[in-house]
């Protein structure tokens, strides 16, 4: 398997326990159905809430996750860099009806696949942020670099900026512009669910590369401190790679950004 080429895993943080499978949504082998949080029946309809499902692809095991608000099935999904067909028969098994891709940024294992996908299903593209511009134009030098299969060319529909509002059906994300691991990097937040998907800019243990061209170290930590902590320690957030994780914890233990 070639190297993985976003995050910097100090052996500490490898194979860690998964810390908050089953809180939406438990990230599980796919024959088995999602579980969903539910309300008693004897309480009063609630607003509609953001589900999700985390199906790992390429050969690096992306977190693509598919979101959908449960009052409308309609879904969006993050990040598919690959393996189309797994990610299709995911939406179909969940019963949902993807209406958008969602990109947090564009590094080959995370929107490999995103050219495809929009046009067999004839889907928009929000994101990322117009930084990533050039990681978008050197896909195809991507692929080849890190053995991928070669990746249509798109034009995302919808740049984003800071302050944005992505919906999923009923369910409001909001946009925050978070570079250092690439300048155009975007992460998705679910105040009501509590969720944030964060791509590489954090992990659980860990935080994104900077090494790559247009990435830098002090500007990713500026990121994670300005614009993941206000979110709050309880919010659980789900990496481009390996496992979830809440702010708090990495806050208290991760060795990149404890204490910050």
């Amino acid at each position: 398997m070639p190297e993985c080429p976003n995050a910097r895993v100090p052996e500490s943080a490898m194979l860690r326990q998964r810390l908050c499978g089953a809180l939406i949504v438990r990230r599980m082998p796919h024959a088995e159905a999602p579980t969903l949080l539910r309300e008693s029946a004897l309480q009063p309809p609630s607003p509609a809430m953001l589900q999700y499902l985390t199906v790992p692809v390429t050969p690096f095991q992306q977190n693509c996750s598919i979101l959908w608000c449960d009052e409308t099935r309609e879904a969006a999904v993050v990040d598919p860099g690959g393996d189309l067909a797994k990610i299709r028969a995911e939406v179909a098994r969940l019963g949902v009806t993807l209406k958008q891709i969602l990109l947090t940024h564009a590094h080959i294992d995370h929107a490999g696949g995103t050219g495809a996908l929009a046009r067999e299903l004839g889907l928009p593209i929000v994101g990322p942020h117009p930084g990533d511009q050039f990681w978008i134009d050197g896909l195809a030098e991507q692929a080849k670099r890190f053995g991928f299969a070669p990746a249509e060319p798109f034009k995302p529909t919808r740049w984003l900026a800071d302050g944005d509002q992505v919906m999923v059906g009923h369910c409001t994300l909001a946009v925050r512009h978070c570079p250092g691991h690439t300048p155009g990097h975007v992460v998705f937040h679910s105040a009501q669910a509590g969720r944030a998907f964060v791509g590489d800019v954090l992990f659980a243990g860990s935080i994104g590369r900077t090494d790559f061209p247009g990435g830098d170290h002090d500007t990713l930590i500026n990121s994670i401190v300005e614009r993941l902590w206000p979110m709050g320690d309880a919010t659980i957030f789900i990496p481009g790679h390996g496992p979830e994780s809440s702010f708090g914890r990495e806050r208290r233990s991760n060795p990149y950004v404890a204490g910050t």
